[in-house]
């Protein structure tokens, strides 16, 4: 699986676990419940500054978002 698809289906994974619509996590992190979807159906990226304010969001590392680690391990503020 490419990292796009890890990506977005960890953002939806999480979304959906904090019971948020793409509306709202959009309304959190500045962008549309467009992007939203486009970023969970793997079709798009994001910006290094809207990865780390997903992460605050889920609070998880910004690897774990990633596909870098398995381990979603918060080390925030």
């Amino acid at each position: 699986m490419d990292s796009k698809n890890i990506f977005g289906t960890r953002v939806y994974k999480l979304r959906k676990k904090l019971g948020l619509k793409q509306s709202e996590l959009g309304e959190r992190v500045g962008l549309t419940h467009k992007a939203i979807s486009t970023i969970e159906s793997g079709k798009r990226g994001t910006s290094f500054e809207k990865l780390v304010e997903l992460a605050y969001v889920f609070q998880v590392s910004t690897d774990y978002l990633l596909g870098i680690t398995d381990d979603p391990t918060w080390r925030g503020k």
